[in-house]
């Protein structure tokens, strides 16, 4: 019988590395903040005398830093054994330099444990300084190709030049411990964690947290959008390798809460955010071997049939296979046949997808499948994992009535609160940014002069360009805060192109024409301290916008009273004649 020792004896001899005995491993799981679920393990080596640093560093010393790393990796693996879920190994990014001899140590560890590439996930961790560039992006180009998922490790912490990340474009990027022990009150660890998300967002790559272990941290990464993590808060009781059993009360109840009151979502959530590890078989599998799975995870809804790509093929749900090989005749009649003659087609979607695209995917009659799995798939069109749809559609309509009740009805733009914490956060950020109020001149002339639906069409005209130029202007945020008025804030460089789309287009209802007054505040780096401030600065900036007449923009700054007239002609406003409003210029 060939023993785990052996094989790491046998792929080991060639690089002349002698394994050491005296390192054992455990496996940490990854969580999601959003369901709770593990998502992934991860195989932390530990040495039993000193730590696993100081193992690598003699190693180093010795010229044998590659070769152990390699080594750790194989072990890695076939102490982890077989399982469901994604395994996590760390390398130096010295090793992913050699592709080659990587993957050539790591296939028969591979073959011993019935995992593929894909099934592993290559976390390639400090330090980048002494490798050259082009070996690293090519060495994990050339994993990637083979299938290996990557991701960077100790990001804040560590010599990752930013730019690697857009050279690589990971698969994950994990945030390093440092960061997350400022959380929440820390407002410049909380800076770089949303920078990160927000690149995260974008790119379409995944971001973990690591060393969780406050509630508040959880909270904070919930609502920031960090949707994995991992740590001491995280692990609770566990069983096999690192998969969770309950999670402990307080964290459970912490998810349950981010999932229902997590805040006005910017986004529909994506398919990923619901993701669950995937029970696959071979699509040849007997409905014996089917049968057996199922009863030794009765948690799990049903079984993917997958060809040996990794590429679903048949989707077969727990109870209508269970009724169709469990009655009186089921097992003599189906044990020895292929489990696929009571399977589906599989329904598939990419992990990229949101949870909206997922629901126009489910037509009217796949609704009485409702309780099944929907297998998610990568670019490959490989299952990693399955999302329930009842989950979906959960999350889909709270996100949906949360962003509704935050809208207004006309205009369908969001109240005040979302400029104002847009404010603060920047304020946070130390960003420079301009707040600007806009209303419209005289409107209660248009409403007693042409009545109140065409002050309505003037308002939903007024809200639709807001809403495109916030569209096309990626630093710009606006909200309709009642009435005429209207909310803006607005990188420096963006608030000229602004006004000329507000301002110098003329406005006209039913025939009569209006003029707008834009008023603006340059908020410099720490010249206001909340949006409570920044507004109570820009009301005089309003009332002198509105003297100036013809459609108006003026420009003020905190500290001053100068105020720039940017656009209109000074001086008192002509009263509006009877049947028009006057525009001057």
């Amino acid at each position: 019988m060939v023993t785990t020792a052996s094989i790491i004896a046998n792929t080991m001899h060639d690089i002349g590395v002698t394994v050491v005995p005296d390192v054992d491993f455990a496996f940490q799981p990854l969580l999601s903040t959003r369901t709770g679920e593990p998502v992934a393990v991860e195989a932390l080596a530990r040495p039993k005398s000193g730590g696993i640093y100081d193992l690598l560093r003699a190693a180093g010393k010795a010229g044998k830093l590659i070769e152990t790393d390699i080594s750790l990796a194989c072990r890695a693996v076939l102490a982890a054994g077989e399982g469901d879920l994604p395994l996590h190994l760390n390398l130096v990014a010295a090793t992913a330099t050699t592709p080659d001899d990587l993957m050539r140590f790591l296939r028969p560890t591979l073959a011993q444990t019935g995992r593929q590439p894909r099934d592993l996930v290559l976390e390639i961790t400090p330090p980048f300084s002494r490798v050259h560039r082009a070996e690293l992006v090519n060495g994990l180009a050339r994993l990637r190709h083979e299938g290996y998922r990557l991701a960077f490790d100790s990001v804040g912490d560590g010599d990752l030049p930013l730019s690697l990340l857009v050279d690589v474009r990971p698969d994950l990027v994990k945030i390093d411990a440092h960061l997350i022990n400022g959380l929440p009150d820390d407002t410049a660890s909380l800076a770089v964690v949303e920078s990160l998300a927000q690149y995260c967002t974008r790119t379409g790559t995944r971001l973990a947290a690591v060393g969780v272990e406050a509630e508040d941290q959880l909270l904070c990464l919930n609502r920031l959008g960090v949707r994995l993590a991992q740590g001491n808060l995280l692990c609770g009781a566990s069983e096999g390798n690192g998969i969770s059993l309950p999670l402990p009360r307080p964290v459970a109840e912490i998810i349950e809460l981010s999932t229902h009151t997590g805040g006005v979502p910017s986004q529909v959530p994506l398919v990923a955010d619901f993701l669950r590890p995937a029970t696959t078989m071979p699509e040849y599998a007997t409905a014996e071997e089917v049968r057996d799975t199922l009863a030794e995870q009765p948690s799990v809804n049903g079984v993917v049939l997958v060809d040996s790509e990794g590429r679903p093929v048949y989707s077969v749900e727990r109870s209508r296979f269970l009724i169709a090989v469990t009655g009186p005749y089921g097992h003599a009649l189906n044990a020895k046949k292929p489990a696929a003659r009571h399977a589906d087609s599989p329904r598939v979607i990419h992990a990229d997808a949101t949870g909206l695209q997922l629901l126009e995917m489910v037509s009217d009659a796949d609704w009485e499948r409702s309780g099944e799995d929907v297998i998610v798939v990568d670019a490959d069109e490989v299952c990693i994992g399955v999302v329930r749809l009842t989950e979906v559609v959960r999350g889909v309509a709270e996100a949906k009535i949360e962003q509704a009740a935050a809208l207004n009805p006309l205009t369908r733009l969001p109240g005040s609160e979302s400029v104002d914490r847009e404010i603060d956060r920047r304020i946070e950020r130390l960003e420079m940014f301009v707040v600007a109020w806009l209303d419209v001149d005289s409107f209660k002339a248009v409403n007693d002069t042409v009545g109140f639906a065409a002050g309505d069409d003037l308002i939903r005209s007024i809200g639709r360009a807001l809403t495109d130029a916030a569209r096309e202007l990626p630093g710009t945020r606006v909200a309709h805060v009642g009435g005429d008025d209207f909310l803006i804030v607005a990188d420096l460089d963006e608030i000229a192109a602004l006004a000329s789309r507000l301002v110098d287009r003329p406005w006209m209802t039913e025939g009569m024409p209006v003029s707008v007054s834009l008023a603006s505040l340059v908020c410099g780096v720490r010249s206001v301290s909340s949006y409570r401030e920044a507004s109570r600065l820009l009301a005089p900036l309003k009332k002198q916008a509105k003297a100036v007449h013809g459609s108006s923009w003026v420009l003020g700054r905190p500290g001053t009273d100068r105020v720039e007239i940017l656009r209109g002609r000074p001086g008192p406003a002509p009263a509006p004649p009877r049947h028009a409003l006057h525009v001057a210029g």
